[in-house]
Parts: C-alpha cells; sequence; structure tokens
C-alpha cells in the first residue's frame, strides 16, 4: 500500500512506535496463573472438649508434578489452619493456627509412594491414593474447647498448598514461572460460633 507524499512523514514514526509497542508486549512476561485445589467443604466441631477439623479438597497431581517424583524430587505439601476473632476496634485476633507439612515421595525400590508428616508415614500404592490421602481430613484436633468462647463469632479458615520452597533450586525458579508447580487452594474461610 503506498501513501501520498504528505502523509509519509506522519506514518512512518506512527509505524515505528506501534513497533516498538508489539515487541514489549512480546518481551514482557505474563505470570503463571496457579493451579487452583478446589475446596469441597470444610467444618469445624467441638467434640469431647476438642477443636475438630473436618476438610475436603479436589487435589489432583498433574503430569509434571508426578513425573518429578518418579525421577526421586519429593514434593512438599501444607495444610494450614487458623481460627481469628474479628474486631472492630483492632485487627483481628488469631485465636489459633495450625500447619501440618505432608513429606510425598516415591519409593522405586518398592514402587509405592510414601507420605510422611513428623513420625508418621504411609505407604499408598498409587497416585489416586496418594491424593485421596491429602484431599480427606477428617477428624483433625486443631485445638481445646476452652480456647474458645461460648456464643462469639468467629472466622475459621484452611488452605492447602505445595510447598515450592522445599524444591530443589533450579525448580524453584521453574516454580515461578510455570503453572504446573504451582498448587494451592487459596484461603477458604467460614463463620464458626461455638
Amino acid at each position: 500500500m503506498r501513501f501520498p507524499p504528505h502523509f509519509r512523514p506522519i506514518m512512518i514514526p506512527a509505524l515505528r512506535a506501534f513497533a516498538v509497542v508489539l515487541v514489549a508486549l512480546a518481551c514482557t512476561a505474563v505470570p503463571a496463573r496457579a493451579d487452583v485445589i478446589g475446596v469441597k467443604q470444610a467444618e469445624l466441631r467441638v467434640e469431647d472438649e476438642a477443636l475438630v477439623l473436618n476438610a475436603d479438597f479436589d487435589l489432583a497431581l498433574n503430569a509434571t508434578l508426578d513425573e518429578a517424583l518418579q525421577k526421586g524430587i519429593p514434593l512438599y505439601f501444607v495444610l494450614e489452619f487458623e481460627l481469628t476473632r474479628p474486631r472492630w476496634y483492632w485487627l483481628d485476633e488469631k485465636v489459633l493456627t495450625l500447619t501440618t507439612q505432608y513429606r510425598v515421595a516415591w519409593q522405586a525400590l518398592t514402587q509405592t509412594y510414601r507420605i510422611s508428616s513428623g513420625l508418621l508415614a504411609q505407604t499408598p500404592g498409587t497416585a489416586a491414593e496418594v491424593e485421596r490421602f491429602l484431599s480427606r481430613v477428617t477428624a483433625r484436633e486443631v485445638g481445646r474447647r476452652d480456647q474458645v468462647v461460648r456464643g462469639d463469632r468467629y472466622v475459621a479458615a484452611v488452605r492447602l498448598r505445595l510447598d515450592t520452597n522445599q524444591l530443589p533450586k533450579p525448580f524453584q525458579v521453574n516454580a515461578i514461572t510455570a503453572r504446573e508447580w504451582t498448587l494451592d487452594s487459596g484461603w477458604h474461610r467460614w463463620n464458626f460460633t461455638p
């Protein structure tokens, strides 16, 4: 397409500016969206003078994570719980916090997975069993009944995530940009009144 001579001084700088904008847009990195771990349900109950947490997550290990496990790289999942009491005059009071870390590893000799948390360990045989184990929190004691005041309103929150800080350093760099490495449920909150 040919432009008349009096348009050329205007069009050439405009085309150059447009080209610079296109190159700048192509070079900017778009942050990776994290894979979402869904929260199917979560509840906090009082049972025998204890506060008990039940939660059900929708967790699926993607092919990248399963391949990393098969190659000997352990994955660390963190379950976090907190109970706060809202205050209108100051910051919310943090009443209870609980953090549990699960280490998931592949045992090549026995051809099974190993899930450990502290001194406890289980050896599920398939990735589906690993997902099922990590997805269900059943009757987990998170506190005592005397730590909350009867009739007060509290906000409970639970979260399950893959801890990328525990990965080997080269994978931590990869986890910054690859969504396959960033599994997180986000905080799921609900009201609780004992």
